[in-house]
């Protein structure tokens, strides 16, 4: 199946998630700092999907920075972007494509559902 990179600074979220995304069969790399994801992505070319808190460790545009570099180095992952905090129009312009949002709190169906067609759309646009 496909490796997630799971980005989230609250642990109790982030091992939730890890734990959904597993369930589906997937493996998932996770990191509680841009840094770190970063880091991850330089070391792993075979990521499938970002899935990242929009605001870390204070910053509410932390996580929208960090799939702007990452689709630098691997043009056209799918992003898929979380927050409690509302979205304004200037932040979903900063939105990499292809990318899906979920609004926390979420649920582990939601979660599902959004990785699933993310993945989906991606395969049909790789002609899988």
């Amino acid at each position: 199946m496909a490796i997630v990179l799971i980005v989230e600074d609250e642990e109790q979220v982030r091992v939730l998630a890890e734990a959904i995304i597993e369930e589906l069969g997937h493996e998932t790399l996770t990191a509680g700092t841009a840094e770190q994801a970063l880091a991850l992505v330089r070391e792993r070319s075979d990521i499938a999907l970002l899935f990242t808190d929009m605001g870390l460790q204070q910053d509410l545009e932390a996580g929208l920075r960090l799939a702007q570099d990452v689709v630098v180095q691997m043009p056209r992952l799918p992003v898929l972007y979380t927050t409690g905090q509302g979205v304004t129009d200037g932040m979903r312009a900063m939105f990499a494509e292809p990318f899906g949002f979920l609004a926390k709190p979420y649920t582990p169906d939601d979660l599902k559902q959004a990785i699933g067609s993310l993945l989906a759309d991606q395969e049909v646009a790789a002609g899988k």
